[in-house]
């Protein structure tokens, strides 16, 4: 996939890909580390608590980005 925002796990088996930490999603979508707990309160983002530690799967990331998009049918309003 060119241009994909998983680019780097693209050689790694997808049941062995390493789960991401929240300023790594933050980086890939280009936002704030707030903006990534914001997704995840209020936008159902996928994640995976280790005691305090917080993850995100690429896989489930990469269909809760898929899903919204559809959701939102790619209408944007400023």
């Amino acid at each position: 996939m060119q241009g994909s925002l998983f680019q780097e796990f693209d050689d790694i088996p997808r049941q062995l890909q390493p789960l991401l930490t929240i300023p790594a999603v933050a980086k890939m979508l280009c936002v704030s580390r707030p903006t990534v707990y914001t997704l995840i309160d209020t936008e159902g983002l996928p994640i995976i608590k280790f005691g305090r530690s917080v993850r995100i799967s690429p896989i489930s990331l990469q269909k809760w980005l898929a899903q919204h998009e559809q959701k939102q049918g790619g209408s944007y309003v400023r």
